[in-house]
């Protein structure tokens, strides 16, 4: 089969993307870089001009005695410098590679071969790339901007409640592409790889985690989860015999709402010899209810003013779908990746749960199901267990034995008291602040903690930063101590860069996954939702969001 199409397409976005880099490190969409991010565009505007004015009075100081003017020194980057630098960079890579291959695919004749399907991939590959990158550069800010403008108005900032952030933005715009303007034909198949980057993002977050976060989030993610993934399983295995499903539709769904969604119900599948419609009306309930979970667990979230450990161990488990567990984290902080991690984390608990949900899904099919074709459980097991849950936890291997922190580290920050730089030392007037808040102490550790603190100017152990943060907020009125405490804390806490190069790929990886992924839902594939398994799977997807909502407000503390 040609897979390979002759289109321009591929190069005219190679060309746009290379376009946009140009732009940015021109200065020629400055103005509209400035109207985006504003807040770093001011800070820019404001170090320019003092800059130019420290080097028009280092000159005119220079004339008046009579010296030659100084050499001008260059103005150091500023994070509106680094924004358009950062678009640039990126910009050139994908260009480059889209330009290339674009021109590739417009002169090689078309032959049936691997070669030829690759080729015919990255044309809808670099499509949903183009399409993330306007959003994530272009959409996210814009509509930033005007939930803060409109907040005066409407008392409420409508964008960040409804959040309405480049992940939201990038699956509303992948809908309405398939539904309304259809994907084109070169573009087909890339469309189809988002999952690939949806499961490479996960992959990669096994390097933000360590067993320092595991051992407080562990244990409560098996017990939560045991508990609604049983408990979901049972109550679909229950009430369909009851409204007349046929068992292999009951096994299917039993295991796409109570396990992970979508590869569940693959999964399960083989074992109770489920029908194409079978599977067709489990996973268009599965997605009928994760878009609405996407959309309205986040809003939900802020409105009960929830932290990103309790928002992300309630999407882990409340929502159905892997990939919209992403999404609804992400959407929740789509700035920072707190909350997704937590999410991940009882996700890919759940989904640990597969083997056992399989196990049990076919010896309960056997039982009801006279004449059940006798089904090889190791084979079905081996070809559909999610291989990238092992990718994941190789990853986390590599992370917690400190391949890309040191051993310990907690949300890719680890602490060090020997790396702390001289002027990151308390300075005089935070140390006067604290001195002066020392009798105030009754506590012998506070009392203790607070004396090295002032002898060393600097925090020494992970200790005395916890004991700290108890002093820091028992002086509620006391700004003063606060600061300095909170200066402390900063210096000692580093960021591994690794680490923080995986978060930003790891963002872009979802971005585009989840906006794939929004071209993959269209309007029949939700129709697909009726009937009996729509009822149940709606009945049971309730009661386990609202289920896991009150055990997480009750039991889920947020932690730093």
């Amino acid at each position: 089969m040609i897979y390979s199409h002759k289109s321009p397409a591929l190069l005219i976005i190679g060309i746009l993307m290379l376009l946009w880099g140009w732009m940015n490190n021109a200065g020629t969409l400055d103005g509209m870089q400035g109207w985006l991010h504003p807040g770093a565009y001011k800070e820019h505007a404001q170090a320019a001009e003092k800059h130019a004015a420290d080097a028009k009075a280092a000159a005119e100081k220079a004339a008046a005695e009579g010296q030659p003017a100084p050499e001008a020194k260059p103005m150091k980057p500023s994070k509106f410098d680094g924004t358009k630098a950062g678009q640039a960079q990126l910009a050139y890579i994908l260009g480059g590679l889209f330009t290339a291959v674009g021109v590739l695919v417009l002169v090689l004749p078309k032959k049936e071969g691997h070669l030829d399907y690759y080729a015919g991939v990255v044309p809808g590959m670099a499509f949903i790339v183009g399409i993330a990158c306007a959003v994530r550069w272009i959409l996210d800010p814009m509509f930033a901007n005007w939930g803060k403008a409109a907040q005066p108005t409407l008392g409420w900032d409508f964008a960040k409640i409804m959040n309405l952030n480049y992940v939201v933005l990038g699956i509303v715009l992948g809908m309405i592409i398939v539904n309304l303007l259809r994907i084109p034909a070169w573009a087909a198949n890339g469309v189809r790889t988002a999952r690939l980057f949806l499961k490479t993002g996960v992959v990669l977050l096994g390097t933000l985690y360590s067993a320092a976060e595991l051992a407080q989030l562990g244990a409560l993610s098996v017990v939560m989860i045991g508990i609604f993934v049983l408990g979901s399983v049972w109550l679909v295995l229950l009430a369909g015999p009851r409204m007349g499903a046929s068992n292999s539709m009951t096994g299917v769904l039993s295991s796409g709402v109570g396990v992970c969604g979508v590869s569940a119900a693959v999964a399960a599948s083989p074992v109770v010899n489920a029908k194409a419609v079978d599977i067709a009306f489990t996973l268009g309930t599965i997605l009928l209810w994760g878009v609405l979970c996407m959309f309205t667990f986040p809003t939900v979230g802020q409105l009960l003013g929830m932290g990103p450990v309790q928002f992300g161990a309630w999407a882990g488990t409340g929502i159905l779908n892997s990939a919209q567990v992403a999404g609804a984290a992400l959407a929740f902080d789509p700035q920072g990746i707190e909350t997704l991690k937590v999410a991940e984390i009882f996700n890919i608990t759940r989904v640990l749960f597969l083997p056992i949900i399989v196990v049990w899904l076919a010896a309960w099919y056997v039982k009801r199901e006279a004449g059940a074709q006798k089904v090889d459980l190791g084979k079905v097991l081996v070809a559909k267990f999610p291989v990238f849950v092992l990718g994941f936890l190789f990853m986390f291997l590599l992370s917690t034995l400190g391949m890309f922190a040191p051993p310990g580290h907690y949300q890719g920050k680890y602490f060090s008291s020997e790396q702390i730089k001289e002027d990151k030392l308390l300075k005089e007037k935070e140390i006067a602040a604290l001195q002066a808040h020392l009798p105030k102490l009754t506590k012998p550790e506070e009392t203790k903690a607070l004396q090295d603190l002032i002898a060393n100017r600097k925090l020494t152990s992970r200790e005395q930063d916890h004991v700290l943060k108890g002093v820091s907020k028992a002086a509620k009125d006391d700004k003063a101590v606060k600061d300095a405490v909170g200066a402390a804390n900063k210096a000692a806490w580093h960021d591994s860069k690794i680490i923080r190069a995986f978060r930003d790929w790891i963002a872009w990886l979802f971005a585009i996954g989840l906006t794939g992924l929004g071209m993959q839902i269209t309007v029949a594939s939700i129709k697909q939702a009726g009937g009996k398994p729509l009822i149940i799977g709606s009945v049971v997807g309730i009661i386990k969001a609202v289920g896991s909502l009150i055990v997480v407000l009750l039991f889920v503390k947020e932690f730093v």
